[in-house]
């Protein structure tokens, strides 16, 4: 099933935690035991023979039937065991999820976390997850979404030492002759530098030297000096109150939003989900995170 999913056998095998040549040795075995030739492999690509479209046909229902037999015997245990993937963008997971994880699984000890750190926008029922953390904004609409953070601008921002020898732009269109720190999101593209006051919203080209994908970088750079950057509030909220940067053109950013928990809507939620639910609202509402 996963083969045939994933297209791939490396893929297939990463997902399932194996090599790929174990993989490869435990489908010929199946075949030997049936008697038939379930996918028709080449350099390149991996297709399902049709007897091999026969047999998922049949049995892709049947794993579906046993995964929720299982999931359900999770209602009558103390606590729920499974695993919990999820895919996140890196300000959430360093923000958000890092100072959670040490208590979530000393809550839970018998569920398995697999988090993936991208900022692609991806679509996460076919990428297999459970849920995924998000900006609002981004996630789409049929999903179901689970407030995760307090809203917050997104600020553009530099240290005392740039602003020392810069003078601090007065408009939006005045970044354009500063060096700004720009950030790849995961399709290639560049986050936009979008502002607005009194109702009218602008988004300016920005120029610099240095790019990046990681935010954590991206704040480092900052500090020292090298430009301004374009980052969310609650981020770097500390570096504010502390001294080390110094918030641009606020009354420019007033757009607010919060990250989201979100997952798309189904009869019954795996049960390391919907404890990890809950787990974010409780701390969303006291701001414990």
């Amino acid at each position: 099933m996963e083969i045939a999913e994933h297209g791939n056998f490396a893929r297939a095998a990463g997902y399932l935690g194996l090599a790929p040549s174990t993989l490869s040795q435990t489908l010929r075995a199946l075949e030997e035991r049936l008697g038939v030739r379930l996918l028709q492999r080449t350099t390149r690509s991996v297709h399902l023979t049709e007897a091999g479209e026969h047999l998922l046909e049949r049995i892709r229902p049947a794993f579906a039937e046993l995964h929720a037999a299982l999931e359900a015997v999770n209602d009558f245990r103390d606590a729920p065991i499974g695993n919990l993937r999820l895919s996140v963008s890196s300000i959430p997971a360093q923000m958000i999820l890092a100072p959670l994880l040490k208590e979530f699984l000393l809550l839970y000890p018998g569920i398995s976390l697999d988090i993936t750190v991208d900022n692609v926008n991806i679509d996460i029922v076919k990428g297999r997850f459970d849920g995924g953390i998000r900006y609002g904004r981004l996630i789409a609409r049929d999903m179901v979404m689970v407030r995760a953070s307090p809203p917050s601008r997104i600020l553009a921002v530099a240290a005392p030492e740039y602003l020392a020898q810069h003078p601090a732009p007065r408009k939006p269109q005045d970044l354009q002759s500063h060096p700004c720190i720009r950030f790849r999101l995961g399709n290639q593209r560049f986050l936009a530098w979008e502002f607005e006051k009194n109702k009218k919203k602008i988004e300016v080209a920005v120029n610099g030297q240095l790019i990046v994908n990681d935010v954590d970088l991206l704040v480092r750079a900052v500090r020292d000096g090298i430009g301004i950057a374009y980052v969310a509030e609650t981020y770097i909220a500390e570096d504010i109150a502390n001294g080390d940067l110094v918030p641009l053109l606020t009354d420019w950013s007033p757009t607010y939003d919060s990250w989201y928990l979100y997952y798309a809507s189904r009869h019954q939620l795996p049960a390391p989900l919907k404890v990890f639910i809950r787990f974010l609202r409780e701390k969303a509402a006291t701001h414990a995170y």
